[in-house]
C-alpha cells in the first residue's frame, strides 16, 4: 500500500531532555508523522470516519509533548507511535521523526533527530 497521511513540521514547546536546563527552561521540538493508511474507501465516500482524523492525531501528539517530560527523544517518538497505532486501527505503519533544533551540543548543527518506523502487529 502506498497511501499515506502526512503531518510535517509540527512545532511544540516541551521540557524533554537529559540536561537539567532542558527540563527547567524547555525548548522547541519539530515533529513529522507519516501514517500508512488505505485511503481508497475515504476517497470514494468522502466520509471522515473512513480515514484518520489528523486533527485528533495532532491533539494526541500535543498531549504527549505537553505531558510528563522524557529524557530521550527516542522515548518521545516511541510514545507518539504507540499512541497512534493504539487509537487508529486503520493505520498500518507509522513513521515518527522528532527533531530537537537546540540540543545541547557543542558546535554548529541544524538539529538532532530520531526517526522510527513501527508497524501494526
Amino acid at each position: 500500500m502506498t497511501d499515506r497521511i502526512v503531518l510535517k513540521g509540527m512545532e511544540f514547546f516541551g521540557f524533554h531532555g537529559v540536561m537539567p536546563e532542558e527540563r527547567r527552561l524547555g525548548q522547541m521540538f519539530t515533529i513529522d508523522v507519516t501514517m500508512q493508511v488505505d485511503l481508497a474507501e475515504a476517497g470514494g465516500t468522502d466520509q471522515l470516519h473512513q480515514t484518520v482524523d489528523y486533527g485528533e492525531v495532532y491533539r494526541d501528539i500535543a498531549a504527549v509533548m505537553a505531558g510528563p517530560p522524557f529524557n530521550l527523544i527516542e522515548a518521545v517518538a516511541e510514545t507518539i507511535a504507540a499512541r497512534i497505532l493504539a487509537r487508529w486501527p486503520r493505520v498500518e505503519r507509522v513513521v515518527v521523526r522528532v527533531e530537537k533544533p537546540r540540543a545541547p551540543l557543542p558546535g554548529v548543527f541544524r538539529y538532532a533527530a530520531v526517526e522510527i518506523e513501527r508497524d501494526r502487529e
